[in-house]
């Protein structure tokens, strides 16, 4: 074996390794696996945000063709209340345990029967009466029941003499921004097949992190995390929404240990809407104040985002206001509203998404009342160390993905007048955005092998939801090896919770957290190769290896630019152009990365344009809870789109390597939006940017983010 690690499969464009086991379908899911015996279940939902359950007739529904039973809180087995997330004990686990109704979705009941169709039809015949209680879902800012969010993530800024510094400003801009609960929508929705054997519980599950849902399911039944076997080989999506431990995996393990056979739940695709999490709805207030020069002086960011109280949950929206500009006095203050809701999840961005929009659009209102160019403005007041902090940047390549690109954006001939260029009906105008997002590494474990027919099996738990994570890895340990993926093939065995501890395909932080511990265990074979004509395996931990209090703040960045249509008579926008420039460190894979980031800005496209979760405010239901109502960006939404990396390398990853898969994502709704108001000459703060909404522009925001003209 060459024991060079410079074998040059880093950094070359590769396609995916499972690509044709997709495209030809023969790569399976969690609802395809086969099973010998196999039973379906089907969820029973609330249809009330708040009350209790007084009776669940289910004589007609065990009366009917194929029904094996119907679980619900009455005969349910018992489940550990201390069970939770990374935050604490987690209500929302607690499936099937009391008469409560916490929110409108939540699964009461499971029917299982011979077939799927069978279990729907019985699940459509059970009767269940609830006592209705009144709910709120009165989201605002200034809620009643608002507290400060928990500072797991981080203390609040406060730095500077806010006051002083706002006196002292030329121009202060003070404004509120608001985004709705948004879905997933990734393209599979939830499900999964479980079993007992032994004592231990099989699952293949759709989810993000199989090694952290088999510890979730472990504590729920009070059983060693080692009884518990989780599989997800293939996943198709979750943009965070497949992280926790979801209700197919829980009611299927009940289920299948009542009953005594595998049992299988595959959601539709309303149940996903409302019996999964989303991303909460914010209400940001921002203050910024500049001097007469463009010199920031003050940034001022209150945030809120909607919260259950069965869970504690973080949407980190001030993050940037800490890292992306200099200012004499930042201040922070991140606000929880708890309201009769499944409790949200991290939804990709998460924080960092609805928190650019406000900031970058409230900058580039700096810029409008300053009669300053958006670029020279970010430009002008570029921080040399972490504004809050004090800290020394990791990397911050930032001032290279703008100037490179405004210069392939052609972001110098733009007038900068509103309303200055129309086509026909169109007003056209263009816009940008910038954003970072956290990045960084946490524990993993890996094992590779030396076979003896001289290939190399690598063995890690961890997740490809779609990112081409196999392809990434392997290029990964080839390298680490010193050997060439087209001489040696190297064999990736991931999704398995079985393969030991290691971080899920979550917060930009898996291909970077598994890669380090593929290079460490790559360093043991390498210094451990003995009779090369029998197996040799090396295993790495980098739990004790990775600092978590760097002396130094760890970034990605981006500079989007985009042009956008707008049509006077009808309000329609139209976004023609999108360009992004990102700072990610060294780049794995050019082919996967760009596709990342395309599909980041995608989403954020559709961010701003698209997407918003309605609900009836007398029962709380979801009213547009399918892709009829939930409109997601389309392919003719979507024009080309530009996306390229600026060279970089992260000094404090043994790889040089950075997490990308959200910062695509952020940044892009802010970019659109302030595209918008150049083609309009009218802001638009509320997202997304309906028709209405052009037409006839609030003044104010309402509590729901609807509009309210003064």
């Amino acid at each position: 074996m060459n024991t060079d690690p410079t074998s040059g499969a880093v950094g070359a464009p590769r396609s995916r390794i499972e690509g044709r086991l997709k495209v030809t379908g023969a790569a399976r899911y969690a609802s395809d696996v086969p099973m010998p015996d196999l039973a379906h279940g089907w969820m029973v939902t609330a249809t009330i945000s708040r009350g209790r359950i007084r009776d669940i007739d289910a004589a007609g529904t065990l009366a009917m063709p194929g029904v094996l039973g119907v679980l619900d809180h009455r005969n349910a087995p018992r489940l550990n209340p201390r069970a939770g997330n990374y935050f604490g004990p987690d209500g929302s686990l607690q499936l099937l345990q009391d008469d409560v109704i916490p929110y409108a979705g939540r699964p009461i009941a499971l029917v299982v029967a011979e077939t799927p169709e069978q279990a729907r039809a019985a699940a459509a015949a059970l009767r269940v009466t609830c006592d209705v209680e009144p709910h709120d879902l009165d989201f605002h800012l200034e809620h009643p029941a608002a507290r400060p969010a928990s500072t797991a993530f981080g203390p609040e800024a406060d730095t500077g003499d806010m006051d002083a510094e706002l006196a002292a400003a030329a121009v202060v801009v003070d404004e509120r921004y608001c985004t709705p609960e948004e879905s997933h929508s990734a393209l599979e929705p939830h499900a999964a097949t479980v079993w007992w054997e032994d004592g231990h519980v099989y699952a293949v599950d759709s989810n993000q992190g199989a090694f952290s849902v088999s510890e979730v399911l472990a504590a729920l039944w009070s059983i060693d995390r080692e009884r518990v076997h989780i599989r997800a080989e293939h996943v198709g999506g979750g943009f965070g929404g497949k992280v926790a431990c979801g209700p197919p995996v829980i009611l299927a393990s009940m289920a299948a240990e009542r009953f005594g056979r595998p049992v299988r739940i595959a959601v539709t695709r309303e149940q996903v809407f409302e019996a999964t999490a989303s991303r909460p709805p914010t209400e940001q207030s921002i203050r910024v104040g500049a001097d007469a020069d463009g010199r920031l002086l003050v940034i001022h960011h209150r945030a809120a985002y909607a919260l259950s109280p069965l869970a504690e949950y973080i949407e980190w929206c001030t993050e940037q206001a800490k890292i992306l500009y200099a200012a004499p006095a930042i201040r922070t203050q991140l606000t929880a509203v708890p309201l009769d809701i499944l409790p949200p999840a991290s939804m990709r961005g998460p924080g960092a998404t609805p928190g650019s929009f406000a900031l970058e659009s409230a900058i580039d209102e700096v810029a409008e009342r300053l009669e300053m160019d958006p670029l020279d403005l970010r430009l002008r007041n570029q921080p040399m160390v972490a504004p809050v902090s004090g800290l020394s940047f990791s990397s911050r390549r930032l001032v290279s993905c703008l100037r490179e690109g405004a210069r392939r954006f052609g972001w110098t001939a733009r007038d900068r007048r509103p309303r200055s260029r129309r086509e026909g009906p169109w007003l056209i105008g263009s816009g940008m955005a910038t954003t970072s997002f956290g990045a960084g590494v946490f524990p993993s474990s890996a094992s590779i092998t030396a076979e003896k027919d001289e290939t190399f099996t690598v063995s890690i738990g961890a997740s490809d939801i779609g990112t081409g994570a196999r392809t990434a890895l392997t290029a990964v340990a080839a390298d680490a090896l010193g050997v060439g993926t087209d001489k040696i093939r190297i064999r990736i065995r991931i999704g398995d919770s079985d393969l030991g501890m290691a971080w899920g395909a979550g917060g930009s932080r898996g291909t970077t957290s598994w890669s380090f511990a593929i290079l460490e265990a790559a360093k043991k074979l390498r210094d451990n190769l003995g009779d090369p004509a029998r197996p040799v395996t090396a295993t790495a931990d980098t739990t004790a290896m990775i600092n978590f209090q760097p002396d130094r703040e760890r970034q990605t960045y981006s500079a989007v630019f985009t042009e956008v249509a707008v049509d006077t008579a009808t309000g329609e926008v139209r976004v023609r152009r999108l360009l992004g420039m990102f700072a990610v460190g060294r780049v794995i894979n050019p082919l996967l990365a760009r596709s990342q980031v395309i599909g980041g800005m995608i989403m954020g496209l559709s961010m701003a344009l698209h997407e918003e979760s309605l609900r009836d405010p007398r029962t709380g239901r979801q009213t547009n809870g399918d892709f009829a109502g939930y409109h997601i960006a389309a392919h003719a939404d979507v024009p080309d789109i530009e996306a390229d990396f600026v060279p970089d390398y992260e000094p404090q990853d043994p790889s040089g390597f950075n997490g990308l898969g959200e910062i695509g994502t952020a940044g892009t709704a802010a970019a659109i939006a302030n595209a918008v108001w150049h083609a309009t000459g009218t802001r638009q703060r509320i997202l997304p940017i309906r028709l209405d909404r052009v037409l006839e522009p609030a003044t104010t925001v309402d509590i729901a983010g609807e509009l309210r003209v003064a």
